[in-house]
């Protein structure tokens, strides 16, 4: 039974809107078109500017959190998932540890577990919206522009959760969220590879989008130094090289894993494996860091921007200094400006110690995230145990008993964890030294994606299909 912290949201669950589940089976195509409106509204949305507020105006200083988060700025997509996955992270870390009581295999505590989210994900929308707004971060507003940007940002959030909703409840597939970061970061490796914008600032003039910049320049008779290391960090032939190359090595370090031997214990004749991946943990680990990196960010520019612009105090200068320029508000010391990631290969160059540093963090949180999300998320060798020999299965040459197994499982299961992590941090890094476009984070989170996505289409097109065989078969 659900704990008292979940029933908390019973009664005000009622009052906010909801996806129905299909009361029919939901044809594959029909799935397809949802999934497709789905996430043209998602586009949509994150091309309607906010009411007041311009565009893209500007430098982004959350530029790199955005793919992560799958926000435009200045766009009703100014939060994009961010309110939806940090609910959902905290719920989920709470019942993991058991600070909150949920079984999951009961259809009702599972029903007050997404109430609970989707209150929390609302509550959550509201306090970055108002944290943004009260921050200046979106610039100097009158209070009712403030108003109508608050309600734009809560809609836009609403929205976007009935959404992935509806996705998950059946009528599409996959997940909103997956499906708005892939969105995201093919959309950004789209625009650096062919946008056709001049880059600012760029003598002579070169266009943004690396593609369409070495057309370019072939075409005229250029020279392809800035094309292939740009000094300015515009996309790179560099940069284009390591993206395809971070998403060759991922995908190949997803079929990496140990199979241990099982058999069934009720069925003598019954063998199969239990794979043990090299990414153990997925991508969870840098999605945790990313995400602990941007509310460190997020936090320390608020606090500068309302209360240290001169950086005169030094207990908020070890969280954050910043400058106002022309261009924005850029880190220039504290803790914020090691967690932002380089932006390419000459920035590096340019900031030796602080992409060192930056990269030394990111590794190590990747692995301490590992090592608690394998306790958390119920993935160490004793819970895995007790979950096969539920299950029936046992090892062979063994007795049918949770000990032996959990002595097998700790012999991979630790080592694979702390290597799984510290792969996804270095991949991470090394995808943001060379300039890697969508961001090493993003690559990563969109390579787990698209598998997923594969394995939902095989299944979908297998149960389309069964139907008919059995007709044929004259069952």
């Amino acid at each position: 039974m659900a704990g008292r912290f979940l029933k908390v949201f019973e009664p005000i669950s009622r009052f906010i809107p909801e996806v129905r589940s299909p009361e029919r089976r939901v044809r594959f195509t029909e799935k397809i078109l949802w999934t497709a409106v789905a996430l043209i509204l998602y586009l949509v949305m994150a091309e309607v500017p906010l009411y007041g507020v311009g565009l893209g105006r500007g430098q982004d200083s959350l530029l790199y959190y955005r793919v992560i988060f799958a926000s435009n700025k200045g766009s009703l997509m100014e939060l994009g998932i961010g309110p939806i996955v940090t609910a959902g992270l905290i719920l989920q870390l709470l019942a993991g540890s058991g600070f909150i009581q949920c079984d999951f295999s009961d259809p009702e505590d599972r029903s007050l577990f997404t109430a609970a989210s989707k209150v929390l994900s609302i509550v959550m929308t509201g306090v970055q919206a108002s944290a943004y707004l009260i921050s200046g971060l979106m610039g100097n507003l009158n209070p009712s522009q403030s108003i109508v940007i608050f309600v734009e940002l809560l809609i836009a959030g609403l929205i976007l959760m009935l959404l992935d909703e509806m996705l998950q409840k059946g009528w599409g597939l996959g997940s909103g969220i997956s499906l708005f970061i892939v969105a995201g970061v093919a959309q950004r490796i789209m625009l650096d590879c062919f946008s056709t914008f001049p880059a600012p600032g760029s003598e002579p003039m070169r266009y943004q989008g690396v593609i369409t910049a070495l057309i370019h320049a072939v075409a005229t008779g250029r020279t392809l130094n800035d094309i292939f290391i740009s000094p300015k960090n515009y996309p790179s032939l560099i940069g284009l090289a390591s993206t395809i190359g971070i998403f060759l090595f991922v995908i190949y370090a997803e079929g990496v894993r140990v199979e241990l031997p099982m058999a069934h214990a009720r069925y003598r004749g019954f063998r199969g494996r239990y794979p043990i991946k090299l990414l153990y943990i997925s991508n969870l680990p840098v999605i945790f860091a990313s995400a602990l990196f941007g509310n460190i960010f997020f936090v320390a520019q608020i606090l500068w921007n309302s209360y240290n612009q001169g950086n005169v105090n030094p207990w908020l200068n070890l969280l954050g200094q910043f400058e106002r320029q022309e261009a924005g508000i850029t880190p220039v010391g504290g803790l914020a400006y090691y967690v932002i990631a380089p932006r390419g290969f000459a920035d590096v160059i340019e900031n030796p110690v602080k992409s060192l540093i930056y990269a030394c963090l990111l590794i190590v949180f990747c692995v301490v995230f590992s090592l608690t999300w394998l306790e958390v998320g119920g993935l160490d060798p004793k819970t895995v145990a007790g979950q096969l020999v539920d299950s029936g299965m046992q090892i062979p040459g063994f007795r049918r008993s949770a000990r032996p197994i959990e002595i097998v499982l700790k012999r991979y299961i630790p080592t694979v964890t702390v290597l799984g992590g510290l792969i996804v941090g270095v991949l991470a890094a090394a995808a943001d030294f060379l300039g890697a476009f969508g961001t090493g984070t993003g690559i990563l989170l969109s390579v787990g994606i698209i598998y997923q996505y594969y394995q939902i289409l095989m299944k979908e097109r297998i149960t389309e299909m069964y139907p008919r065989l059995q007709r044929l078969l004259g069952g």
